[in-house]
């Protein structure tokens, strides 16, 4: 429906869309910030605590990336396919996808428990030599590795209600979660109130009763509020393969990518943690950075993955490519806003983290952040094309093969040559492990626009 005749050109005219669109991102926004700033709390307090307990944590978090990126693959097939459903009032198909995408991901998640408890020192060396940060990393993981298999269940179900729109119950969840976090982070790692001084391990503490907290929460949404699946327990215990492969076919593409993306990061984060301790806890800030400065951006992925599942859902292709062209330009200004948020910040960023850095890591981390500010721009627009537009429209194998090709075949085999063999400073380093961002916009601009994405994925 048309509500004015003039418009901006290239902006779809129809007032539903934008309506639809800036609700959900503002919602899901402000979920993923609060989301991230429970790591932020982590990676804030263990700067200011140790450098080495920082660097410790961070390469714990390469790993716990990779089942982030692995959950998010099965979740955002769920979005995908459940979505469609939604479009067209399916509830019932939709429980018994959600069940299956619950059940994939719990699995993920006990193999990762398992190989932190079991292995965590073999992981680490891939990473670093420095035994300190080796020792602070093992004292981090054999706790936090509890978190895994909560966490891929409540994932997993806040995915679930984002394909019927209902995303506002994540932000709580996750507000809830940074408060306790921050609260236990002050008592553990410093040791006040006559808590023990644990350090790394406080931390992971915290992040454990945290997930424990948010698992409860969104559980008791689902199965006792909800009013739009109204989910029974037994509809999430009992497995129906019926819609197996219609799932698997989605989902599959969508893991796989994550999967190989998040080794990509972690080889990446090796190949700085081998050329120095400092530059591992600038990558750290760097990171926490651009997930807290960009989340807006990074958010229109997830928001435009319901919205174009959901549209050919209820109409087919025949709002597609209006919807779509709107959503790039949209995508384009937040990026260039974000941009500019962290060359802007990058002084006070630096200096929160100021008392547990040395002066070589707070020279690397000005240095990455003027880097992030230059390329984030690009990381808005190529991300939620890739991941959003063209994964919602239902080729999810597109953003797999990019993905990979761009990682494997050149930037880290580029990022090895500019480190161990040009030599070159952490800062040209870290460039190259981000100039992908910059070339995927080719291609994801030129796939998008071809507009051969878009397909139906409902019986």
């Amino acid at each position: 429906m048309e509500v004015y005749r003039r418009g901006i050109p290239g902006f779809t005219r129809n007032k539903i869309f934008y309506k639809t669109f800036f609700s959900l991102l503002a919602v899901v926004a402000l979920q993923q910030l609060a989301t991230f700033a429970v790591n932020m709390v982590d990676n804030i307090m263990l700067g200011r605590y140790a450098e080495a307990a920082l660097s410790g944590a961070t390469l714990v978090n390469q790993y716990q990336n990779i089942l982030m990126n692995l959950t998010a693959g099965a979740g955002m097939g769920i979005v995908v396919l459940a979505g469609q459903y939604w479009g067209k009032g399916r509830t019932t198909e939709i429980k018994k996808i959600i069940s299956l995408g619950v059940k994939l991901n719990l699995t993920v998640g006990i193999v990762f428990f398992i190989l932190g408890m079991t292995v965590p020192e073999q992981m680490l060396r891939l990473l670093t030599s420095d035994d300190a940060i080796i020792r602070e990393g093992i004292r981090y993981i054999r706790i936090l590795c509890f978190t895994y298999p909560i966490y891929t269940i409540s994932s997993s179900l806040m995915y679930a209600l984002q394909s019927v729109e209902t995303v506002f119950i994540g932000t709580i969840m996750s507000l809830s979660t940074v408060c306790i976090n921050f609260c236990l982070n002050s008592l553990l790692i410093y040791g006040r109130f006559g808590f023990p001084e644990m350090g790394v391990a406080g931390a992971a503490v915290a992040t454990l009763i945290s997930r424990c907290i948010e698992l409860l929460i969104v559980l008791i949404y689902i199965l006792k509020i909800d009013k739009k699946l109204q989910t029974k327990p037994m509809e999430l215990i009992r497995t129906d393969f019926s819609f197996f492969g219609d799932y698997m076919k989605v989902s599959t593409p969508l893991m796989i990518s994550g999967f190989f993306w998040g080794i990509a990061q972690t080889v990446q984060t090796a190949i700085l943690g081998h050329m120095s301790a400092p530059a591992i806890a600038a990558t750290s800030i760097a990171t926490i950075t651009f997930a807290v400065l960009s989340v807006v951006g990074m958010a229109c992925a997830n928001v435009s993955n319901v919205v174009i599942s959901k549209e050919i859902g209820t109409n087919g292709l025949k709002n597609i490519r209006e919807y779509s062209i709107t959503m790039q330009l949209i995508f384009i200004i937040i990026g260039l806003i974000s941009g500019t948020l962290i060359y802007l910040c990058r002084g006070l960023i630096i200096g929160i983290y100021s008392t547990g850095l040395s002066p070589e890591a707070k020279d690397i981390t000005w240095q990455f952040l003027t880097v992030l500010a230059f390329t984030v721009p690009f990381s808005c627009y190529e991300y939620p094309v890739q991941s959003g537009i063209i994964a919602g429209g239902g080729d999810t194998k597109y953003p797999a093969i990019v993905e990979n090709l761009f990682n494997w075949l050149w930037v880290l085999p580029m990022s090895a040559l500019c480190a161990f063999v040009l030599h070159l400073s952490p800062t040209w380093v870290y460039l190259m492990l981000k100039s992908d961002q910059i070339l995927k916009c080719i291609p994801n601009g030129i796939k998008c626009n071809r507009f051969r994405w878009a397909r139906e994925l409902t019986r």
